[in-house]
């Protein structure tokens, strides 16, 4: 297995093999991704055991989540391959006449690609798939708090690829610091905004790129002239897909005070549609991934209004400590300055903020780290393009949750806080590539315009150039 050899080991020999160009053919790294997509399908009922394993998500929901978007970003990979490494030639300017100017796509090197918990399979594979795609070789580190499906992209990865060209390396925190040590060409990282920071710190001794995808407190804003009941129905959806568990859930909800009780009553309504009345005892409904999260979660909740405020438990907060499993729990009144405002839940706790004036709650976000996801529920265009554009955030959606992450068409990525750069589709081979800037000049005539002496050149050129 690749995770036997030492990291550093490891690393040479995947830059000794991408330096031999093994890589750089479109044919090499077509048939790589045909490999990866031939053992995803082959192993389709043992990554959705592997999930559920992890997290309790439902072969439906883990199959949608996971699966469906990795192999979707693969066959878009594979379809535009070619167009996408074409060099691009570009007219040569006067000061190069007579040339050509190309920009060749050239892949990094050797890159690492440590993943998260939450989504195991799918925020593994899907960089890799632009990491093979662009060229590279890379290592992956998946996550310890998901073992079940760390171990089997291990094996799947180290049945199909040599690993001095893809390798999984396995472990917890030491293993992270061991891989952090060495000189990577390329670093993507998805994770906790702290882990981030650490990641970006250890990729400045060598001055190596980096990709953070992060997190942050990502808000939900749904004003007056929204469909209520629709706007309830697909929040609690993006909030309660994988129990609240994912980097771009809407965090917390800005409700305009007029239609607060009408989207909390909606809420209640769709949570118990999708889940039952007891959703802690739904097997389809995710788990908390560990006990540490579970008991932070459930301290969330017991403290909401407990600190002298207005905060109120308006429904749901019950838990199952046996399965760590959580009712997804609303949250009325809730204040800016409440121990559930001052970091990401990532969880299925819905906190409830009203609001009467736009200007008031547009204050607020934008005096806060910018968010990775923003949210608004709305048929004002007006205001749909004050806070769409006024607001600096990573992506989102209008009147829907999560649903960008969903396509391969535009960028996912965040901005300060919650990240930077951004993947799928061609941002994906974009991140991975870099642009290589190169003019072919012609031996035949060389124009002297730019040598020496230059007396009487600067007011005899100058109306020019």
């Amino acid at each position: 297995m690749s995770e036997s050899l030492p990291v550093q080991a490891l690393v040479a020999r995947q830059r000794s093999f991408f330096n031999a160009g093994n890589t750089r053919s479109v044919a090499f790294r077509k048939e790589a991704l045909d490999r990866l997509s031939r053992a995803i399908r082959e192993r389709e009922s043992q990554i959705l055991e592997a999930v559920h394993a992890d997290l309790g998500k439902s072969d439906f929901e883990a199959f949608t989540t996971e699966v469906v978007l990795v192999l979707g970003e693969i066959e878009l990979m594979k379809r535009n391959l070619r167009k996408w490494s074409k060099t691009v030639s570009k007219n040569a300017g006067l000061f190069n006449f007579p040339a050509k100017e190309r920009m060749i796509k050239d892949p990094h090197g050797v890159c690492l690609i440590m993943s998260p918990w939450n989504y195991p399979f799918q925020l593994t594979l899907m960089p890799l798939v632009g990491a093979i795609g662009a060229g590279n070789t890379a290592i992956v580190k998946p996550s310890a708090y998901s073992p079940a499906t760390s171990a089997l992209i291990a094996r799947m990865i180290d049945e199909i690829f040599p690993s001095e060209y893809i390798a999984v390396v396995e472990g917890g925190r030491s293993v992270n610091q061991d891989l952090l040590e060495q000189h990577f060409d390329y670093i993507f990282f998805t994770g906790s905004v702290e882990v981030g920071k650490l990641v970006m710190q250890s990729a400045s001794r060598n001055l190596t790129p980096v990709t953070l995808e992060l997190g942050g407190k990502s808000p939900c804003i749904v004003d007056r002239s929204a469909d209520i009941d629709l706007a309830a129905k697909r929040a609690v959806w993006g909030k309660c897909i994988n129990s609240g568990q994912t980097c771009v859930a809407p965090d917390y909800f800005l409700v305009h005070r007029d239609v607060k009780d009408s989207f909390i009553e909606a809420s209640k309504k769709w949570i118990v549609r999708f889940y039952g009345e007891k959703p802690e005892a739904n097997p389809e409904f995710p788990h908390i991934v560990n006990r540490h999260h579970f008991t932070r979660l459930s301290t969330l909740i017991t403290e909401a209004g407990a600190s002298g405020r207005n905060a109120q438990l308006a429904w749901g907060g019950q838990t199952d400590e046996e399965t760590m499993r959580i009712r997804p729990a609303i949250i009325d009144n809730a204040d800016w300055n409440d121990p559930i405002m001052q970091e990401e839940i990532f969880g299925p706790i819905m906190p409830i903020i009203s609001w009467d004036r736009e200007d008031e709650i547009r204050e607020r976000i934008l005096s806060r780290p910018r968010p990775l996801a923003l949210y608004i529920f709305s048929k004002d265009r007006a205001q749909i393009k004050r806070f769409t554009e006024g607001i600096p955030f990573g992506g989102g959606c209008v009147n829907d949750t999560i649903m960008h992450v969903a396509t391969h068409q535009i960028p996912f990525g965040g901005t300060g806080a919650s990240g930077m750069g951004g993947y799928h589709g061609k941002t994906s081979f974009d991140a991975f590539s870099r642009i290589k800037g190169i003019v072919d000049r012609s031996t035949l005539i060389d124009v002297p315009l730019r040598y020496a002496p230059f007396a009487g050149k600067y007011r005899r050129w100058r109306p020019f150039l």
